[in-house]
């Protein structure tokens, strides 16, 4: 045990510290003398729950998770299945399940399982030094469309999409054809672009032909189309990019944003946390934000590099994957970058399930560190393969 105490990284221990600091305070400082009062005690509750599943995973051989892979692959598509019958509907998603008081989302739990899974079946190819397209890389695509379409059905895009960048993430390091990886780029590329295009043209002909849902036709609007689409739609993603601005170099200062304290941003403890951040704490603030997840995802890199078992940076880079999708993603919709969806800034939004997984996700990492020095599959002896000298004439 004190073996393992002394690999522990502890600057990820001290990022996670730091992090959990900022939220906590963020949140305290827009829920405070609202009906959302108290929030901060609730959020400190699912941090202490996320340091016990930190430290278990962290203790618990990551091999394990390769090893029952599959089990837990069903496992998670039970849920997403069950939240299809049984979940409730909030914002506009149907992607809670309700167990007495507690509510748990089966999306945000299905990243780490997705992970884990994708991890384990590219990691039994490690023999093969190139993924074939149609017996590898097809496969292991269909294997993630699943539940991306499970989550579809429950009107959580931004979630499923978060599992096609692990996919993606994956397939990079399992060694996926350099040909592929272009073309298929090149295609997604193609298709983002000629979507866009398409809806920007014909816009009124969507509307009138229903294609697509109306809470999805204002977020979209309010992202290709600010300056003509309605106030509405446009409300949440305008006041936030004013709240940023106001922000300026040093902030507003602790609860004193007049955007977010007056209650200008929706969701500004949960999903627009970063608006509060930037107004509140202003550039300085956000940056030393952004330099903690940056520690935090170089920190994992190492441990990537220095793991001597191949399936270890498999579950990391789906980790860091991950990370920074939700990271783009949620500061992005908020300046204009990407369009509004349901996702959680990691470690600082309150909610429970996200948090958890997250705190999760990092034991996993931390596993890799700890247990990943004790295994040398496919590290080869240099005495093995030391050349024969050459033969005396």
């Amino acid at each position: 045990m004190l073996r393992k105490l002394r690999k522990v990284d502890y600057l990820i221990v001290f990022v996670m510290l730091m992090l959990m600091i900022i939220s906590i305070t963020s949140i305290y400082s827009v829920t405070k003398e609202t009906k959302l009062d108290g929030s901060h005690f609730m959020m400190i509750r699912y941090y202490i729950v996320g340091f016990v599943a930190f430290i278990g995973i962290s203790l618990l051989d990551y091999r394990l998770l390769i090893k029952y892979a599959w089990y837990i692959y069903l496992g998670g598509l039970v849920t997403l299945i069950l939240v299809i019958f049984i979940g409730k509907d909030i914002n506009g998603a149907q992607g809670w399940i309700y167990i007495g008081s507690l509510s748990i989302q089966p999306a945000e739990l299905f990243k780490l399982v997705l992970i884990i899974f994708l991890s384990c079946v590219l990691y039994r190819k490690k023999n093969k030094p190139l993924l074939s397209f149609w017996k590898d890389v097809v496969p292991v695509g269909m294997l993630a469309f699943l539940p991306f379409a499970l989550v579809m059905l429950q009107n959580d895009l931004g979630n499923a999409l978060s599992y096609f960048v692990i996919l993606v993430g994956l397939l990079w390091i399992g060694n996926i054809k350099y040909t592929h990886a272009l073309v298929g780029l090149t295609l997604m590329g193609g298709i983002i672009f000629g979507s866009t295009q398409a809806y920007i043209h014909f816009h009124d002909e969507i509307i009138e032909a229903k294609l697509l849902k109306p809470h999805w036709i204002g977020r979209i609007d309010s992202w290709l189309l600010p300056d003509s689409a309605p106030s509405d739609s446009s409300y949440h993603t305008r006041n936030a990019k004013l709240a940023i601005a106001s922000g300026g170099m040093k902030g507003m200062g602790f609860m004193e944003g007049g955007y977010v304290q007056k209650g200008f941003v929706p969701y500004a403890y949960s999903d627009s946390i970063f608006a509060q951040i930037a107004e509140e704490y202003g550039f300085i603030g956000s940056s030393i934000l952004l330099l903690l997840y940056f520690v935090l995802i170089h920190r994992m890199i190492l441990i990537a590099l220095e793991c001597k078992d191949r399936a270890g940076p498999f579950l990391i880079v789906g980790i860091i994957s991950m990370f920074l999708y939700q990271l783009f993603e949620n500061i992005g919709m908020f300046i204009g970058l990407m369009p509004l969806t349901g996702i959680t800034l990691p470690f600082i939004s309150y909610g429970g399930t996200s948090l958890i997984i997250n705190m999760a996700c990092l034991g996993v990492a931390m596993s890799v560190k700890l247990h990943g020095q004790e295994v040398e599959e496919d590290m080869p002896n240099p005495q093995t393969y030391r050349p024969a000298p050459p033969k005396q004439a």
